[in-house]
């Protein structure tokens, strides 16, 4: 668990079904804390009642409510995933839907990111300059940013990537941020605009 941004909290754990890290956010606020595509850290749910109890939980997609239901059922947190995605919770999942362009909770604003599913949803908070949370849309190998492997991306995935990219280049117009946080790669602080944009804008 380390503390990238002051109250801006990351961890990583090993996914067992795709057999690769993933990335989980948690931002502290005066009620306790706004958690992104959360699964439990290797400190366990004893953290979280000690330091920032989840009151939400933001999903970037359908696929990542990873373990939004054990935060749920500890901490009486409140799952949110985009209207689009919400077929996929029927075993009594409780999940309450939203749009894209919606606040959410402690200030989080919903975009719309689409095309490589849906629901594909960006996260933006003004805090600490400004953060942009990615789900699938925009993964981190090694220091470079790329794309999911292209058996994940769909029928056609030059096309997928193109709509992929206006989507971000559209979010990099609207939306001031320094700092983005990526569910698949490490988070990129500081830079994270600009390194977003030079993917966007690469042959």
């Amino acid at each position: 668990m380390d503390e990238i941004l002051p109250g801006v909290f990351h961890w990583t754990t090993h996914h067992e079904k795709i057999g690769a890290p993933v990335h989980s956010y948690g931002l502290e606020d005066a009620h306790g804390a706004v958690l992104v595509d959360p699964r439990v850290p290797e400190e366990g749910m004893d953290w979280f009642q000690d330091r920032a109890v989840p009151h939400d939980i933001l999903l970037t997609n359908r696929h990542h409510y990873r373990d939004s239901g054990r935060f749920a059922e500890a901490f009486g947190s409140t799952v949110h995933a985009h209207t689009a995605g919400m077929h996929e919770f029927t075993k009594g999942e409780k999940v309450e839907p939203f749009d894209f362009g919606e606040a959410l909770p402690n200030g989080f604003l919903a975009l719309e990111v689409g095309v490589l599913c849906p629901e594909e949803t960006a996260f933006h908070t003004v805090r600490e300059g400004g953060i942009l949370f990615l789900g699938d849309s925009v993964v981190r190998w090694g220091k470079d940013l790329g794309f999911v492997p292209e058996e994940h991306i769909g029928d056609d995935p030059p096309a997928i990537k193109r709509g992929i990219k206006e989507s971000l280049a559209r979010i990099l117009e609207e939306q001031d941020f320094r700092h983005v946080c990526l569910a698949h790669g490490e988070p990129i602080l500081e830079d994270g605009a600009t390194r977003l944009r030079a993917f966007v804008e690469e042959d």
